[in-house]
């Protein structure tokens, strides 16, 4: 039994299913795999939207070994947000999570996390307080190292793999990057993620939920 297969035996015997309460997320993390290899890949558009919220609000991340993951923080009016980008590999990112929890005295229902989802079509995404990993390896790992399902998450859309070619291969789909016509409206969604990110920080889940679930951004037909 490996070791994020052993904290998921020890800690999930007890798990609580909802939250507790909405709270603002204080910890924004962003899923993916490091290295030049796999950047701008289907599977790290989690990181890809931490890099734009470090853009946009002037963050600067830097390695932390002891949190296993680039890390920066900032302020949103008079709130601190902590920006996370594990760089553990995807399998393992709840390590990285974990270490920030237990560093800065936080409770999982203060993380954010947000990762690519094969069930979701490109140009959607999906909210949620809580709820399983969904077959996401690097959810998996958050899941079993966090001790509860009870924290929020964004899902990304990135399609699946027999979505764009009948024959393809879902390991060489998800560590693929996005086509021209595809780039265009992953870029679009990686700022609609962003301006989610706001909402959670200004309203909270619910009314954040409420206001973005049902939109999407449509992929244009080739002429």
């Amino acid at each position: 039994m490996g070791q994020d297969e052993e904290w998921a035996f020890y800690l999930l015997r007890d798990m609580t299913v909802a939250p507790e309460s909405s709270a603002i997320p204080s910890l924004i993390v962003g899923l993916g795999n490091p290295g030049s290899k796999y950047a701008h890949t289907r599977h790290n558009i989690g990181f890809d939207v931490i890099d734009a919220l470090a853009q946009d609000w002037q963050v600067s991340l830097s390695e932390q070994r002891k949190f296993q993951g680039e890390i920066g923080e900032g302020y949103r009016g008079k709130q601190r947000v902590r920006l996370l980008k594990p760089l553990t590999y995807m399998n393992h990112s709840g390590q990285a999570i974990r270490a920030v929890l237990d560093w800065y005295k936080l409770e999982p229902t203060s993380v954010l996390v947000v990762y690519d989802d094969m069930d979701l079509p490109l140009g959607k995404l999906r909210l949620r307080q809580s709820g399983s990993a969904g077959g996401h390896n690097g959810m998996k790992s958050a899941i079993a190292h966090l001790g509860t399902q009870a924290f929020p998450r964004l899902r990304i859309g990135i399609g699946s793999a027999k979505a764009t070619h009948a024959d393809k291969d879902t390991i060489a789909h998800v560590l693929g990057r996005f086509a021209p016509q595809e780039a265009e409206v992953a870029g679009a969604v990686i700022q609609l993620a962003v301006e989610m990110v706001e909402s959670i920080l200004q309203h909270g889940i619910d009314k954040t939920m409420s206001r973005y679930n049902n939109r999407s951004i449509d992929l244009k037909p080739l002429e």
